[in-house]
């Protein structure tokens, strides 16, 4: 029974890395079967961060090695995403687990229509003069991503993909932010979940091996592929989510 839950977690955190990385919406696979492992669902909901945090540092480190990372921007936005998590994360550590069940049911509804409503279409590489009032537009909106990645992550690289459409930069670029910024608030929810005693690091890092190969695979061919490739994916993921929805 042990390895057969070994195998499975390497395995699911195999194809969520690649969808996190690519997409996004990879944590509504591994925060099920940590939950059917088990695990109490905000216990879930913490040791998934130890994998995400694993995939990311990955991800991050290929896509800076492939010079497609518009590291001033993510330093920008980076700050408010982590005030954010921090308050998103304090927050789901205090609830009760049949309470967040429910919760985490309501938002996997709310971020599969919005993943279907084509938010990141404008996700091409173009001129986009960054005004007074659209970085505050863009903290704000990315404070509140924050607090949402720090609250539950899963379907959080949707909600950046979607908030990068202001920024002008293409879906590469904007998977490079949206990886870096995750990796970073992910640091401080992964805190906040450890002192609160709600993380398995034993499954946690089992789950996280798997994300790191999915990671690497992801960052490759998002860069060596293109900006077609990686829109075809977002699509799939997309309709892969919906479909779990409504038979899952």
């Amino acid at each position: 029974m042990i390895v057969f839950k070994v195998l499975l977690l390497f395995a699911v955190g195999a194809v969520a890395g690649f969808l996190n990385v690519l997409a996004g919406g990879g944590s509504f696979l591994t925060l099920p079967v940590l939950i059917f492992m088990g695990l109490p669902p905000t216990v879930a909901n913490g040791t998934n961060r130890v994998a995400i945090f694993m995939q990311n540092v990955v991800a991050v480190k290929k896509f800076h090695d492939y010079r497609v990372f518009p590291l001033r921007f993510a330093l920008l936005v980076v700050l408010p995403a982590v005030c954010g998590s921090i308050l998103g994360a304090y927050s789901a550590t205090i609830i009760a687990d049949a309470v967040f069940k429910k919760i985490l049911a309501l938002l996997m509804v709310g971020i599969t229509l919005l993943s279907m409503s084509d938010t990141t279409r404008g996700l091409e590489k173009r001129e986009v003069k960054i005004t007074g009032f659209r970085w505050v537009l863009i903290i704000l909106i990315f404070f509140a991503i924050g607090f949402y990645g720090g609250f539950v992550q899963a379907g959080v690289g949707f909600l950046i993909l979607s908030a990068m459409v202001l920024t002008g930069f293409d879906f590469v670029e904007a998977n490079a932010v949206k990886v870096f910024v995750i990796l970073i608030f992910t640091v401080f929810a992964l805190i906040i979940f450890t002192l609160q005693h709600k993380v398995n690091y034993l499954w946690g890092l089992v789950l996280g091996c798997g994300n790191v190969l999915g990671a690497y695979t992801a960052a490759a061919a998002a860069v060596k592929k293109g900006n077609r490739f990686v829109q075809k994916v977002v699509f799939a993921a997309i309709v892969v989510m919906a479909l779990k929805l409504l038979f899952g």
